[in-house]
């Protein structure tokens, strides 16, 4: 088996940047039942795994989706219990703050 060359390897022609730092928003699965909090910082799409990541490990929590909006405040839905102040450490752990509510 003979590796392709980089020439040869396709090329994609997309403003938007890579996958995890493309601008367009990201859609979230709709959640049926969850709580929702927003969240400020979020840029690309490295931004909503790191936050998803560190609000899956707490205990309880079923899911969580982010809907980014670069230079906006991003959706997190949260399914499953988790106390607000859980989330809120979760996610200043991934670099990040809840908007004030």
């Amino acid at each position: 088996m003979q590796t392709p060359s980089r020439t040869e390897l396709p090329l994609v022609a997309d403003s938007s940047g890579c996958g995890c730092c493309s601008t367009e928003a990201r859609t979230a699965p709709p959640a049926e039942k969850g709580v929702e909090y927003g969240v400020e910082g979020l840029t690309c799409g490295g931004c909503v795994a790191r936050v998803e990541k560190a609000v899956l490990s707490l205990d309880g929590v079923e899911s969580a989706a982010v809907e980014l909006v670069p230079g906006g405040v991003s959706r997190l839905v949260i399914a499953g219990p988790a106390e607000l102040s859980a989330v809120r450490e979760a996610v200043a752990s991934a670099g990040y703050a809840l908007t004030s509510s």
